[in-house]
């Protein structure tokens, strides 16, 4: 046996290797995505202040702090004894406000700064051009317009929560301010920053470029890492269109039979266990009912656009509509196609921002609300990677006692791993040589799910410690293993 070592997984957040076994043949045996960073969040957090968790959370990541944030923030309101809709309404928009900023923000870094260098120069490119500053050479509009919509999403996330990263906004009930005329008017009529218009349009048009780029690649796109898998998100309460901030939790599985039906976020620990592998501390999040075998989901935009009946916003509507076309409406299953969809939730949430921006509700002060007090609370939002889980509970003196945190790339765990064993099986398997461009493809798959592997890294039981002593001279002392 000889194994094909792939570290680190690269143009992704946190740390990941993989592992190919091969036999003296060249056949591959066996496929690992490892994540190889421990970081105890749900550990560490226990006994704080249970008003702490919003602010503490955020430091899980520098890329997805808001989506932590709003998280704990909806489990916290549940602690003072408010579920979602109990906050105020100007509460309500401005949470969703700073949340579709996060979520445009991320989408348009993923895919300007670490996707498109995949789809620009193909698999096969030279790895010293497979980077941002090379897009920007070559498609210096396409790369303009990636770096002006990412900071028009982060401008939103500065001024609601004071910070582009790591800011504070929601509090146990609310939010702590209201978005004053100014701010407002920065972003709808300000020269010193595209507007919203131009965000709008400017979702329409890398859209478009996709779409003529899937109409030249249609044969590698459909193949390239295409596995059946369940779709998990949150849908919309009352019409079960895509909901991003509060929602019913909805799965399908590969060909479109519904596995969980519209059920409510506080119910979430009914339905799914997690699952643990000596190789890797990212859990493996599945349905109950199904098994680990059979119920694991993919989460992130493709699964939204997968188990939605429809967009509230128009363009995006239309833009659903001609992604379901391609696969006829049936589910999709096309890892590749992520990239798509991921598109179409930017042009969602420039369509929301616009509408939340004219909104007079922004500008009250009607910001906090307070209920009767609860020793638990349950927040579930849909982060840009998937489905986010923040579950605390709490003590009659305030303090955490238990934090369970099942993260967007945490669902994705299983499906990643099945990216890497398609491309091992697919085009590793049985080569003579196995090339660079081969082991790239391995890395290709993985970014199509954007995986944030430093929030993700969480395990049951104890962390393995190895501990050795030296002295002056290098001799070794004492060791000891855990």
């Amino acid at each position: 046996m000889k194994k094909l070592i792939i570290d680190p997984v690269t143009r992704v957040e946190g740390h990941g290797k993989v592992t190919i076994q091969l036999d003296e043949k060249n056949n591959v045996k066996d496929s690992f995505f490892h994540i190889v960073e421990f970081r105890g969040f749900e550990r560490f957090i226990q006994g704080h202040p249970y008003w702490e968790a919003p602010v503490m959370v955020q430091r899980l990541c520098g890329i997805c702090p808001v989506s932590h944030h709003l998280a704990a923030a909806k489990a916290i309101d549940q602690i003072v004894g408010l579920d979602p809709q109990d906050l105020s309404v100007p509460a309500q928009k401005i949470r969703k406000l700073l949340h579709f900023g996060q979520v445009f923000q991320s989408h348009a870094l993923h895919f300007f700064y670490l996707a498109s260098p995949d789809l620009l120069f193909g698999v096969n490119a030279d790895p010293a051009k497979r980077n941002v500053a090379e897009v920007a050479i070559e498609h210096p509009e396409l790369a303009k317009k990636g770096i002006l919509m990412r900071k028009f999403g982060q401008e939103i996330i500065k001024t609601i929560a004071g910070k582009r990263i790591h800011g504070i906004s929601a509090v146990p009930g609310g939010v702590h301010k209201k978005i004053t005329l100014k701010d407002r008017d920065y972003f709808l009529n300000s020269k010193e920053i595209p507007s919203i218009d131009a965000m709008i349009n400017w979702s329409k048009e890398i859209i478009d470029f996709l779409k003529g780029y899937h109409e030249v690649n249609k044969n590698w796109l459909d193949g390239f890492a295409e596995y059946p898998s369940g779709h998990l998100g949150l849908v919309n309460k009352e019409n079960g269109f895509l909901e991003l901030y509060d929602g019913n939790l909805r799965a399908v599985d590969a060909n479109g039979k519904v596995t969980l039906n519209d059920i409510p976020s506080d119910d979430y620990i009914q339905y799914f266990n997690e699952g643990v592998e000596k190789w890797s501390y990212l859990k493996f999040p599945y349905l109950k009912d199904l098994g680990r075998d059979k119920g694991w989901n993919r989460v992130g935009p493709l699964a939204r656009i997968n188990i939605c009946n429809g967009i509230e916003t128009p363009y995006a509507e239309e833009e659903r509509i001609i992604f379901k076309l391609a696969t006829n409406g049936k589910i999709n299953n096309k890892t590749m196609y992520s990239h798509w969809a991921r598109l179409i939730e930017m042009l969602y949430c420039a369509e929301m921002m616009k509408k939340l921006l004219n909104d007079e509700d922004i500008l009250s002060n009607d910001l906090i609300r307070k209920g009767e007090r609860r020793n638990e609370g349950i927040g579930i939002i849909e982060a840009p990677r998937g489905t986010l889980i923040h579950h605390y509970e709490v003590d009659d003196r305030d303090r955490i006692t238990r934090c369970n945190l099942i993260v967007s790339t945490t669902h994705n765990n299983e499906p990643m791993n099945q990216a890497v064993k398609w491309v091992a099986n697919n085009v590793i398997n049985g080569k003579p040589e196995v090339t660079e461009d081969m082991l790239n493809q391995v890395e290709v798959a993985i970014r199509a799910y954007d995986p944030c592997l430093s929030c993700a890294t969480h395990a049951l039981g104890q962390m393995p410690l190895h501990v050795t002593l030296i002295d002056h001279s290098g001799n070794l002392i004492d060791e000891r293993k855990r």
